[in-house]
């Protein structure tokens, strides 16, 4: 194999496992997303409303399997620093990715459910490792 194509294909999973045990750093990639701050269609968690369509970015604190209705629930605490909002993926119960301390933005319609703001089943994006929020 040519080590010039090499150098220009993006690092496959075994490379990325084996980066993170030698501590090798792999270069940012290009599409990341762009710090909370800088990205002007977040919504910050304390401002959602019932029924808003919405777009938040931080942190999960907590990841827990909760059964609703019989049927397996993954549930996600996510803090932007202003408040928490659960994140709720019906009829899952694991998703790659989603761990506690790991960043990423979440979009939907906000429901409350027992006074607390929640998204089913939102459209997310993880953010790369490395670049969590601050």
């Amino acid at each position: 194999m040519d080590p010039a194509r090499s150098a220009d294909r993006p690092a496959g999973p075994f490379r990325r496992l084996l980066g993170r045990i030698t501590g090798a750093a792999e270069p940012p990639a290009e599409d990341s997303l762009p710090p909370a701050e800088e990205t002007a269609d977040v919504t910050p968690i304390r401002q959602c409303h019932d029924r808003a369509v919405v777009t938040v970015t931080g942190s999960l604190r907590t990841v827990t399997l909760q059964p609703r209705a019989g049927v397996p629930a993954l549930q996600a605490e996510l803090f932007d620093g202003t408040d928490s909002l659960d994140l709720v993926w019906l009829g899952r119960r694991a998703i790659t990715g989603i761990e506690p301390g790991r960043s990423l933005t979440a979009s939907g319609r906000i429901a409350m459910s027992r006074g607390r703001r929640v998204l089913f089943n939102p459209k997310y994006e993880l953010r790369p490792l490395g670049q969590e929020q601050r």
